[in-house]
């Protein structure tokens, strides 16, 4: 009897063991095995750089696909040694064990066609999941990674290759709480002032995404109420709608199709706020 216990505990454990590498297989299978270097990086009037802010849904959690990897040669960004490759997702490197699509290669390869044929644009990651507004103000040490610091270095790396056109941010998931989400327009507007104070330009573009409509959360709509107020008091911002975008079905993320869906909407608004 002990024997039969032992051998099919065993084959759980197999079983188990088995399923964990398929579902993380599925994760990285289509992930970029090498990086492509940049060889002929353009002049620096002719980089525009846009750089990627926020949480989890900033960072991606999306599933790569074939369609994410292909490279295009006017799309650039920094990786984690703050060089400039050719962008492939995932872009963003914090959290190599969840790692998964963005929204920005799409974000790229959509506003290259509304732009001019001379101009690359080079994509900066900073996001991390699960930060709070609070933590980005406060400089807090998350998830090994110190927020606004790491923020302003990774922008000070861009500047060197480009000009700063646009900040691309999507966060408030954490902040859905009680006690937090009435704070929000409040520290959203001094975030959003710390950032164009980094780059040098109070006017700076910023394109800001609601938090998706799937949530059980009901301050999720109360924190995209909030963005919309804030919206609206600052003329160089604008807000990309979500509310018919799917989750991956955790309730929490943009599935891939939603990341690619995103990417395109956050172009569109951004050469809208240019008129």
């Amino acid at each position: 009897m002990i024997n039969k216990i032992f051998s099919l505990t065993i084959v759980l454990i197999f079983m188990l063991s088995v399923s964990y590498g398929q579902d993380k297989n599925e994760r990285t299978q289509f992930f970029p095995k090498e990086e492509l270097s940049v060889n002929n990086i353009p002049d620096k009037e002719n980089i525009w750089v846009f750089i990627l802010a926020g949480q989890s849904n900033m960072a991606g959690r999306g599933l790569v696909e074939p369609q994410d990897t292909v490279p295009n040669n006017r799309v650039y960004a920094l990786n984690g040694k703050g060089n400039i490759i050719i962008a492939k997702e995932p872009l963003h490197f914090y959290e190599p064990s969840m790692a998964g699509l963005d929204s920005g290669l799409s974000f790229g390869k959509s506003l290259i066609k509304h732009i001019p044929d001379s101009i690359s644009v080079l994509l900066v990651p900073t996001a991390v999941g699960g930060s709070s507004i609070s933590q980005w103000l406060n400089d807090s040490i998350h998830r090994e990674v110190k927020l606004f610091s790491n923020f302003k270095r990774m922008a000070e790396l861009g500047m060197q290759y480009g000009t700063v056109k646009g900040i691309l941010w999507h966060q408030g998931e954490s902040d859905a709480k009680t006690k937090e989400a009435p704070l929000y327009q409040s520290k959203l507007s001094e975030l959003i002032y710390q950032f164009r104070k980094v780059v040098g330009n109070q006017e700076m573009t910023v394109v800001i995404g609601q938090l998706g409509s799937y949530s059980t959360n009901p301050l999720w709509s109360k924190i995209n109420d909030h963005i919309k107020y804030y919206v609206s008091t600052d003329p160089n911002s604008g807000m990309i709608n979500t509310q018919d975008l799917k989750d991956k079905g955790d309730k929490v993320h943009f599935d891939s199709k939603a990341q690619r869906a995103l990417g395109e909407r956050y172009a569109n608004e951004f050469i809208k706020l240019q008129h």
